[in-house]
């Protein structure tokens, strides 16, 4: 069983990949990919925020920055969630 702060990015990890309407107990989770980001024009910012809100929500999360790096040719956005929790610790996760 993983402990703080490896956990708290993993919830992070798993709550940013998750397609909205995907979980079937609660469908509003997740980012709109389908609807809003895969396949449109978006700005970057607009992204970043949504990323940002969502990580937000996992518990023990008191506060969220996420820095775009690069897309490469093949539009494969990646990134850095950088986080801190309640108790303080910092750490991140990569996409």
């Amino acid at each position: 069983m993983a402990s703080a702060p490896y956990a708290t990015a993993q919830d992070i990890s798993s709550a940013v990949r998750v397609f909205q309407g995907e979980c079937w107990y609660n469908t509003a989770l997740g980012l709109p990919y389908l609807n809003k980001i895969l396949g449109r024009n978006q700005s970057v910012s607009v992204f970043r925020s949504n990323v940002e809100q969502v990580a937000a929500t996992v518990p023990e999360v008191a506060s969220v920055k996420c820095v775009l790096s690069r897309m490469n040719a093949s539009r494969q956005l990646s990134g850095v969630i950088l986080f801190t929790t309640d108790s303080g610790s910092t750490s991140s996760v990569s996409f």
